[in-house]
């Protein structure tokens, strides 16, 4: 079952909406990384993620993650030491994390339950998605602050409104502030703003095309909105994704909206137990898609979910969907 089905969107959404971050002190850079263990500069630091609050008085010691893409931001900015279990892949890790990985327990292929984090003493959960703290399964943000473990959810899954790709900055600045490294927060930001910049020169001439995303789904197309991260990737990747009026990062679509829509191109996330392949065969034989652009020229694109989703891989992937998109215009202006 995946982790951003429309009931758990739909958790998320009702989710109060500010993320606005303030510190109780000047903003500081407290380079203690993976040694965090004492109170230091810009300590202590308050910072309201997804309506819950929270003080640190020092940067957290023991972390558990459940989600890649969160996973992901721990070990690009060096937090290996820090984390004490994590769960639940969508795909392969990147192969510049995977050392980092493999040192890190694996509390469970899917969520784990609340015992199963509560065993690994971690003093901080963060989520990727909002089913991470489903209230229901036990492990709501509320029993483990009860319990005395401080949470932090990734913010795609509770914001509305923004531009995506800022609310990336902010979420790699909370991250750095809370565990005391700002220093290396601003300089992943400063990089991603400077390949980003040098994808939009690249890119600024394409003509767009018209996209749909399939993630999955049968009876209806699960597929990707015009709020999260996902949208804004194909939009500077030179395509309109034809769902963007969809006000959430993921959710629901008729086949007679795809068919209606149009689209030039679909692009597949790869991820789980159903391949690629399956994917497309899935659509090339449903009859009521023949005449739907994308399926009458077979013009297919594929992106792994982890570079689709509120994480470090994403200015990357700008280029990696535009070269899919736009591939005789991406190939003639990166030729010499």
């Amino acid at each position: 079952m995946s982790r951003r089905t429309p009931a758990l969107i739909a958790a998320a959404v009702l989710l109060p909406l500010a993320l606005t971050a303030c510190s109780t002190s000047s903003d500081g850079d407290a380079a203690t990384g993976d040694k965090a263990s004492t109170p230091g500069e810009g300590f202590p630091y308050t910072v309201k993620n997804c309506g819950v609050t929270t003080t640190y008085k020092a940067p957290p010691k023991r972390v558990v993650t459940m989600n890649q893409h969160v996973t992901e931001i721990m070990l690009e900015l060096g937090l290996k030491k820090s984390l004490v279990g994590t769960a639940y892949l969508d795909d392969q890790v990147l192969p510049k994390y995977a050392k980092d990985y493999a040192s890190v327990p694996v509390l469970a292929k899917e969520y784990p339950s609340y015992e199963q984090v509560l065993a690994a003493n971690p003093d901080f959960v963060y989520g990727g998605y909002a089913s991470a703290f489903t209230a229901g399964d036990g492990r709501g943000r509320e029993a483990f602050k009860k319990a005395g473990i401080e949470t932090r959810l990734n913010t795609e899954s509770c914001t509305k409104g923004d531009q995506p790709m800022d609310t990336l900055y902010e979420e790699i600045r909370e991250v750095g502030r809370t565990f005391g490294i700002s220093d290396r927060a601003e300089a992943w930001i400063k990089q991603a703003k400077a390949d980003n910049a040098t994808s939009a020169k690249k890119l600024a001439d394409l003509k767009p095309v018209s996209v749909f995303v399939y993630d999955s789904g049968d009876k209806t197309a699960f597929t990707a909105g015009g709020e999260g991260i996902g949208n804004e990737l194909i939009e500077r990747a030179g395509g309109t994704n034809v769902f963007a009026d969809l006000d959430k990062p993921f959710g629901d679509a008729s086949w007679e909206n795809v068919v209606d829509r149009k689209p030039e191109v679909i692009v597949i996330y790869d991820y789980g137990a159903t391949t690629v392949e399956q994917k497309k065969k899935r659509l090339l034989d449903d009859p009521a898609l023949a005449d739907v652009p994308a399926i009458k020229n077979k013009r297919f694109a594929v992106m792994p979910l982890s570079d689709a989703v509120l994480g470090v891989r994403v200015p990357a992937a700008v280029d990696k969907l535009a070269a899919q998109l736009h591939p005789e215009a991406v190939k003639a202006a990166t030729t010499p």
